[in-house]
């Protein structure tokens, strides 16, 4: 499990910016849930050769369920970077609730 210590900052820039648009998701949208209070984080093993990556489940203001595709940047690992992301599907609701 990831625990975010002091405030969160996120990177954007053009490698990753409006990004996810082709899944429906704005930027700003796809920060609200590392505030989500019931948040599930977990380390992505299948995606972490070249750095180590997490996934995120969690709920926007709107109550829409994302999955989100991050990494830690930055001298400190200070700064998140989402990677992707995208509606929740059927499989993976049941980790959200738990």
């Amino acid at each position: 499990m990831v625990v975010f210590k002091g405030s969160i900052e996120f990177d954007w820039d053009k490698g990753n910016i409006g990004k996810n648009k082709k899944h429906g998701v704005e930027d700003k949208e796809s920060e609200e849930p590392f505030f989500d209070k019931k948040k599930v984080v977990n380390k992505d093993r299948f995606h972490s050769q070249g750095e180590e990556r997490f996934i995120l489940l969690g709920k926007t203001k709107k109550k829409r369920l994302l999955y989100i595709s991050f990494t830690m940047r930055g001298e400190m690992k200070e700064k998140i970077r989402v990677i992707s992301a995208r509606d929740i599907n059927k499989r993976e609701v049941k980790f959200y609730t738990k």
